[in-house]
């Protein structure tokens, strides 16, 4: 099988910030897999949360000088290329866009979209949620503001941790929640921006005012104190970035209530499903989330959303100039169609 990679710049209408920066624009990657006269495609995006940066250039030599030795293999070689993806030791992002491009791959030889093969319920999506980034509380409300004339609005996820503290926390989301759309669920991101009786204040006055979930509030490397915040907070927690893939679902099994599954720290489909049964069988809830990712990756997180309990797939809905088109916005969900594999093609096609 030839591979080829191909970089594209994307560029967000309103730039995001967390507790760790900001992002105006991502340098993507865009593989496209070819075998026997069909393509796959995948995508890798570059983020920083974790163990250590995944730059586009970083992922993009990777990808490169794994090329060779994957040039033997067909798409349906999938557990022996697992295996020589581990030997070279690429970067999650690396790996997904391959995995990404396999699975399309096949897809389209069956002839069936990827959902449909594992046999998933596209009516059990949940609306995804977008995304309120820090800012003053009269920016973050007029964000809001702008989603709410872009796409209907059933769930909001305000990002939280803010290096100027807590009062400027609660004033953001004081601000944003006055137009939060009636029945609408809300959900708050502190990216790991909390100490742990910051985490633990927070949670009490976010419960007061009907918050869903708390994703990551402590940051990676504070797990051991995720169980005595788990006993004192009122609000389910979610881990994002302590959890990349299979292996820390365990270690964070008794002090969480879910994981955040992004294909980027998964390395891809195979091991977000795998992702998936391991939680389950800790009786963890799942939800599905993404970088700087466009409409490629995110149709691709979208075909195993059905085992989801929240949504978190807005990226490309923020960009100027996505390339790409694929699942699409019904009702507030993200959902995938019936074109066979990712179900993706060129914007201008």
């Amino acid at each position: 099988m030839q591979i080829r990679v191909q970089p594209f710049t994307v560029h967000k209408r309103v730039p995001l910030t967390i507790s760790r920066g900001t992002t105006a624009e991502s340098t993507n990657l865009w593989l496209i897999l070819e075998h026997d006269g069909v393509e796959g495609w995948g995508e890798a995006s570059p983020f920083a949360a974790g163990r250590s940066p995944q730059t586009t250039d970083a992922i993009a030599a990777a990808l490169e000088a794994a090329a060779p030795h994957l040039a033997d293999y067909t798409p349906y070689d999938q557990q022996a290329i697992a295996a020589r993806l581990r030997k070279l030791q690429l970067p999650s992002a690396a790996r997904t866009a391959l995995d990404l491009a396999l699975h399309d791959w096949l897809g389209k030889k069956a002839g069936l979209p990827l959902w449909k093969l594992w046999g998933l319920e596209r009516d059990r999506i949940v609306p995804t949620s977008v995304t309120i980034g820090i800012n003053t509380p009269e920016a973050a409300q007029q964000r809001l503001r702008g989603w709410l004339e872009l796409t209907q609005v059933y769930a909001v996820k305000i990002k939280l941790g803010s290096p100027a503290g807590l009062e400027a926390d609660r004033a953001m989301f004081s601000a944003v929640l006055q137009d939060v759309p009636a029945g609408a669920k809300v959900s708050v991101d502190a990216n790991g921006g909390w100490d742990l009786p910051g985490a633990i204040a927070m949670s009490h006055w976010l419960a007061e005012r009907s918050v869903t979930y708390l994703e990551q509030p402590l940051a990676p490397g504070q797990e051991a104190d995720l169980p005595r915040l788990y006993r004192e907070s009122p609000l389910p927690l979610f881990a994002d970035e302590s959890c990349f893939d299979r292996a820390d679902i365990p270690k964070l099994g008794d002090r969480i209530h879910g994981i955040n599954i992004k294909l980027m720290k998964s390395g891809g489909l195979s091991e977000a499903l795998a992702m998936v049964h391991t939680a389950q069988a800790y009786g963890l809830q799942l939800m599905f989330g993404c970088y700087s990712d466009s409409t490629l990756a995110n149709t691709a997180a979208a075909h195993l959303t059905p085992f989801a309990t929240h949504v978190d797939l807005d990226s490309h809905l923020n960009l100027l100039d996505d390339p790409f088109r694929g699942a699409e916005m019904q009702e507030g969900r993200l959902i995938p169609g019936d074109r066979p594999g990712l179900g993706v093609v060129c914007s201008q096609n």
